[in-house]
């Protein structure tokens, strides 16, 4: 595994689960503001940078398409890198 892994990698390495993710989706869906999010053993993913920095999700968030919003801001965090400690 990379040394500065992305969500997906973490996932294809077990580290994360699939409910986790999801999880970690449904933060980001419940209040834009959320930064520092517990992702998995010791893995914390800034949810806030991890938006600001994936022009699709951010852009989903502003629509009335739940499925689609939904599906972007899931690709967001798996694209992103999360920090151990």
């Amino acid at each position: 595994m990379a040394s500065n892994p992305t969500v997906s990698e973490l996932r294809k390495a077990s580290y994360v689960t699939d409910q986790e993710i999801d999880a970690a989706v449904d933060a980001v869906l419940a209040d834009l503001a959320t930064e520092s999010y517990p992702l998995t053993k010791g893995w914390t993913l800034d949810l806030v940078e991890t938006l600001r920095t994936n022009t699709r999700a951010a852009e989903a968030l502003t629509t009335d398409k739940a499925a689609w919003k939904r599906n972007m801001v899931r690709t967001a965090i798996l694209l992103a890198h999360p920090v151990m400690g």
